[in-house]
């Protein structure tokens, strides 16, 4: 599988992108979001990907930030959602955007997005809903306002979530590292997945059924 490609912008557009590396062109399917924020082709790029893998096919689908990668997944665990959709709804609205109407259960913002109607709005919410991290969120006893702790305690929240952890189960880790390991330091988003993940398969016990 592969989950991220560094290389050589050979051509770019909405239909996709060809980046070469190793000699070899890769294409790449992108939202527009990522494709508005990529250099001009003779750039070098480097995209975190998602490798969709169907009966005689695998698509590569790229994408610029965490953020936005994670949100496609987690759209691919709503029924009825496949690859196509979930870039058609991302390109039609922003992560940010797409989380705060989860959050509120805001369906009419879902449903100005196109491509998804009224009752998909509904099912996306109804689904999501317990895998957004909230905005009110409570780590370690501390409320969490806006900052750059904050965003990568979310991004890491939201990605263990996407692995298949309850909340209660994530949180309980990310709490129990950032009072352990980061207490009076900087917070670092990879270090504090990869603690927290570390946590888990330590305490077993700390797994929610």
């Amino acid at each position: 599988m592969i989950a991220r490609l560094r290389g050589h912008l050979l051509e770019k557009s909405p239909e996709g992108l060809v980046v070469e590396a190793g000699g070899i062109g890769f294409g790449v399917t992108v939202t527009l979001t990522t494709l508005y924020g990529l250099p001009e082709p003779g750039s070098e790029v480097d995209l975190l990907i998602h490798t969709h893998v169907r009966e005689n096919n695998i698509q590569l689908i790229g994408f610029l930030s965490r953020r936005e990668r994670d949100a496609f997944r987690a759209l691919l665990t709503v029924s009825g959602i496949g690859p196509r959709l979930a870039i058609t709804i991302l390109s039609g609205i922003e992560v940010k955007d797409f989380h705060d109407a989860i959050i509120q259960q805001d369906m009419h913002r879902l449903h100005a997005v196109p491509g998804v109607g009224k009752k998909l709005a509904e099912r996306i919410v109804v689904e999501l809903k317990d895998k957004i991290p909230s905005k009110d969120l409570v780590i370690a006893g501390t409320h969490l306002g806006p900052g750059k702790d904050r965003q990568h305690i979310v991004d890491v929240l939201s990605a263990m979530m996407n692995l298949g952890y309850k909340r209660m189960e994530a949180e309980k880790a990310i709490q129990w590292v950032l009072e352990k390991e980061f207490k009076d330091r900087e917070v670092r988003l990879e270090e504090l997945l990869k603690a927290s993940l570390r946590r888990l398969m330590r305490d077993p016990h700390q797994r929610v059924q």
